[in-house]
């Protein structure tokens, strides 16, 4: 173990985190305090239709003050499973549904200071639906061709930091299953 909880305590319960002071004991001794995000988790999906399209999400961040570029994402709820959030959010933010789903891996955004993992998901074979946003969610839905979202990281048109690691996963995943032949 590289470090002690020496004491914890509650700072910030919000509806989506809760903020944490930690006093700890590293490994060499030192005694720090540490204010820290705990966070539930989260899914991401990349929503594959044919011919190499994607779904894309323009969706409004207040703690940024503009819209923003992304892939469909949201918290897990109490005892959801990353892929049962995944089918959720994606249906809430884009009106599809999936028929095939490949889970990518997981990312830890901010690990200096939250605990938060975002597990990254393909959704192929989409079938549309009927998109059901939370009251407070603005929410734009493009079909982007998959090259020209990549275009968009390199360009700096989208910054979202799990929207660039899905693509980038995304990407590499579909590499290998066009040379599988899949």
């Amino acid at each position: 173990m590289s470090a002690r909880v020496n004491n914890c305590i509650t700072l910030h319960q919000g509806k989506v985190f809760r903020l944490v002071r930690e006093n700890i004991t590293l490994a060499n001794n030192v005694t720090v305090d540490l204010d820290i995000i705990r966070h539930p988790g989260a899914a991401a999906i990349v929503p594959l239709k044919a011919d190499d399209t994607l779904l894309m999400i323009k969706q409004y961040r207040h703690a940024i003050g503009k819209f923003i570029w992304e892939i469909p994402a949201g918290k897990l709820g109490p005892n959801e499973s990353p892929l049962e959030c995944a089918r959720r959010e994606l249906l809430e933010e884009t009106g599809f549904v999936a028929n095939a789903w490949h889970k990518l891996g997981e990312i830890t955004p901010v690990p200096a200071y939250s605990d938060e993992r975002i597990h990254l998901f393909v959704a192929a074979d989409l079938v549309p639906a009927k998109q059901n946003l939370e009251k407070d969610e603005m929410i734009y839905v493009y079909e982007c061709a998959l090259n020209d979202v990549i275009e968009m990281v390199y360009n700096g048109a989208i910054q979202d930091s799990k929207t660039i690691a899905a693509l980038f996963m995304a990407t590499h995943w579909l590499k290998r299953q066009k040379r599988r032949g899949n």
